[in-house]
């Protein structure tokens, strides 16, 4: 997990309404956050998987078929 040294902009009141973090920590926030979609993406296709498999060739010769 990556570590934060965040900033704060406040209101008038102090309240917090923005947040400033450094470019590389922002930059790591997303890199997380792609590797979770990924992870979530692989274990949605895993649950859909039914087992069946087609051979390469079969599958070329198909889509050469639908794009003629």
């Amino acid at each position: 997990m990556t570590t934060l040294n965040p900033q704060y902009i406040t209101d008038k009141n102090g309240k917090k309404t923005a947040v400033i973090l450094k470019i590389k920590e922002y930059q790591k926030i997303l890199e997380e956050l792609e590797d979770i979609e990924d992870v979530t993406l692989y274990d949605d296709a895993k649950k859909e998987d039914d087992g069946t498999r087609i051979e390469l060739r079969k599958y070329l010769s198909n889509r050469k078929k639908k794009n003629d």
